[in-house]
């Protein structure tokens, strides 16, 4: 796996319901490393830290491998990296194969599969189509946020090479699935699997149990 983009927002301000709402979702191509930090990308804009940033959400990944798919339902699009809000946009990269907690190094920085992305309206604005949100959801497409173990300089071309495998982890796709999609009859072990594991976030333990 690699990355193809390193990518910061341009803050903007968007309406939404009559209200002026601040989101950095815009980002954008750089031509330079960025610093991962241990809780955000140095330089990016991270407005709102309710929802956004912070140490299980401190850089958002995902695959330049799901483009082609979002590009043929939105063709009309002024397409760059950075689409979905990603800092970086990596090659190689499947929600199926990698696990939450699996230890990667990248570039300079130590990082750690943290969550899926859980894609709010801001989404739905920068595609110009809300049905975006459900579409996103539906597709399992997530993309991931990672903890930053080790601070550090990530560019272009930098490898994410697997350092520790949560062996007994559940994937991406799997915690999608139970956030998501959470079915008692086909998911009871899964959910099981996930309220055990100490690296699935107290977050997202929260959120499928209530979906449960």
């Amino acid at each position: 796996m690699k990355v193809v983009s390193t990518n910061i927002a341009t803050p903007k301000v968007i309406s939404w319901r009559g209200k002026e709402v601040k989101t950095g979702i815009y980002k954008y191509p750089v031509n330079t490393s960025i610093y991962l930090d241990k809780e955000d990308v140095a330089g990016d804009h991270v407005i709102d830290r309710r929802y956004h940033g912070g140490v299980d959400k401190a850089c958002y990944l995902y695959a330049i491998d799901h483009y082609p798919y979002w590009k043929e339902k939105y063709p009309s699009l002024d397409w760059n990296y950075g689409m979905f809000g990603e800092n970086l946009t990596i090659a190689g990269f499947d929600e199926n194969q990698i696990k939450i907690g699996n230890v990667y190094q990248l570039g300079d920085a130590i990082v750690q599969i943290s969550r899926p992305r859980q894609p709010c309206y801001k989404l739905g604005i920068r595609f110009e189509n809300q049905g975006i949100i459900k579409q996103f959801i539906d597709s399992l497409r997530s993309g991931v946020y990672v903890r930053v173990l080790k601070s550090g300089y990530v560019g272009v071309t930098d490898d994410l090479i697997l350092k520790e495998e949560n062996s007994s982890g559940i994937t991406i796709a799997e915690l999608n699935m139970l956030i998501f999609h959470f079915d008692e009859k086909k998911h009871g072990s899964l959910l099981n699997t996930a309220l055990e594991d100490p690296l699935v976030s107290d977050s997202d333990k929260k959120y499928f149990k209530k979906r449960a």
